[in-house]
Parts: C-alpha cells; structure tokens; sequence
C-alpha cells in the first residue's frame, strides 16, 4: 500500500479512536442508570475485551508473553486510571471530568523528572504553569481565596486522579520498553476489570453480575469489541504518525465530549471553563517538548 494511503488510514485510525473515547461516557452512563453499576460494567467490559483480545492474538501473546516485575503496577495504575474515569463521568459534567484528566502531561514531565530523569525544557516549565492556570481557572470560585475547597466534588477527585495515574503509568511503561504492545494491553484490560471486582466485592455485590439482563449484555459486549477494535486501530495510527501530529489529532476527543454531552445530556460549559480549557488543552497539544531525553542531556 502507498505511503500516502497508509498515513491517511492512520489518521482515521487515531480520528476514529478520538472519537470512541469522546463518547465512551454515554453507554457507562446509561447503564448506570439502568442499575449496571460502573463496577460492574467495568467489571464485564474489560473482560470481554480480554478474553477477544487473547482469543484473535492468542500466537502473539504465545510468542511475546512474560513476566515483568512492573506488571502488577501498571495494572493497577492503568486500570484506577480507567476506572476513575468512568466512575467520574457518570457522576459529574463530562468536560470538567476529561479537562481534569487532560492535566496528565503536567504529571508525566514530573514523573519523567524523577524517574527518567528528564529535564523540563524551558518551554517545558511553561506548559507547566500553562496546565495549572487552565486548572486553577476551572476550578476557581467565590469563596476559594477565603479558604473553600479547591475540589469539592468527589468526581472531580477521581478524574484528577485518573490523570496522575495515567501519567505515572506512561512513565513506567517508557521504562520497560522491551514489554511488547500486546502485553500492555492485556495488562490494562485486565487492571480494569480487576478495579471493577475489588469495588463489586467489597459492597458484596459480585452476585449482581449474574442478575445482568440479556439486553445489557448485548451493551456490554459490543462496548467490549469497541475497546478492543480502538485499541488495535489506534497502535497501527500511533506507529505510522508523528508523536506530535497523534496528540494534535486525539484533543478532538474533547471536541466529540462536548458535542455529545451538549446534544445528549444537555451540558454546557460556562465561558470560565472554555477559557481553563484552552489553556489545557494548549499545553497539551505542546507537551511533546516539555522534557529533555537524557541522552540530549548528555550531548549538550
């Protein structure tokens, strides 16, 4: 195939994910409100994608799979990382919730900092102040210079959340670089639904997943091979396209949020927002060059 050709399916591959993502707070919601809880739907859905994701690459992961010390903690970061973040938005406004979470650059230069040890630029220490003014003036209130609290939602500490586990994640998969792709996916399919077993068990509510009606397994079968098909589409775009042009395309999931929670949840954002959100997402689209590799360290 073409290399013009290659790079356009890349891009719709990065497009199409930008887009699952920028909707993927819908079917949680509406399954919450169904009475499949987020646990529980996290629970199913992940596992689903697992078990598909095994079954059509059951040679590649015969041929790659192996133990790494940092398994387990990636699966626990990535998987509060997802859970959090559905958790968030079937409580709160989805584009308070995805700003939140788009904070992650911030966390991973700090990361990056201390366990990479790769310096922030100096446009690096910009974007910094860039993502926490776009914080501060989401966040901001009367009464927050007197001493309210700066979160004071419990979604908003779960998406803030998500964020640093996201980035701590990044980070110490950057670390085990010689961990095949398929592996770190498994890891985070499964951390995922491990999250929704360990909320489920500790309300002792495992005995809900068998009281699952046949329309909502439906629902959360086809969430399953949605995951897992964005998941595959969306390595073949990131391994065909710049890091820079990747992050540019992926900030439309803030776009399809916005969209879709205005038209199918009636949110809006006030102008406050869309200026903290600017700010964000700006730093954001910048965030390719806000650390310094060690080996360019090395050589200056």
């Amino acid at each position: 195939m073409p290399l013009v050709k290659q790079k356009l399916l890349a891009i719709v591959a990065i497009l199409t994910t930008a887009l699952v993502w920028g909707l993927m707070w819908y079917p949680f919601r509406a399954l919450n409100e169904r009475g499949v809880s987020i646990a529980q739907t996290s629970l199913l859905v992940y596992l689903i994608a697992a078990m598909l994701g095994i079954a059509l690459f059951f040679d590649v992961y015969r041929r790659q799979l192996r133990w790494h010390p940092v398994l387990p903690l990636l699966a626990l970061l990535f998987g509060w990382c997802n859970f959090s973040y559905t958790w968030a938005v079937s409580e709160g406004m989805v584009m308070r919730v995805l700003l939140l979470f788009y904070l992650s650059p911030l966390w991973t230069a700090l990361f990056s900092r201390l366990l990479l040890q790769e310096k922030l630029t100096r446009t690096g220490w910009l974007l910094v102040g860039l993502s926490l003014a776009g914080c501060l003036t989401i966040l901001y209130r009367p009464g927050l210079l007197e001493g309210a609290t700066l979160l004071s939602q419990r979604y908003e500490w779960l998406a803030l959340s998500g964020g640093i586990s996201f980035a701590l994640g990044n980070v110490l998969s950057k670390r085990a670089r010689n961990l095949p792709v398929p592996v770190k996916s498994a890891t985070i399919w499964f951390g995922v639904a491990l999250m929704g077993f360990i909320a489920l068990a500790s309300r002792q509510q495992l005995g809900a997943v068998l009281d699952t009606s046949l329309q909502a397994w439906l629902l959360l079968a086809l969430l399953g091979m949605t995951l897992l098909a964005s998941s595959i589409i969306s390595q073949h775009g990131v391994s065909l396209l710049p890091a820079s042009q990747t992050m540019t395309l992926m900030l439309l999931e803030l776009v399809f949020a916005a969209l879709s929670a205005y038209w199918l949840a009636g949110e809006s954002m006030s102008l406050q927002e869309w200026l903290g959100g600017a700010l964000i997402a700006a730093a954001s689209l910048l965030s390719g060059k806000m650390t310094q590799p060690v080996a360019a360290q090395e050589k200056t």
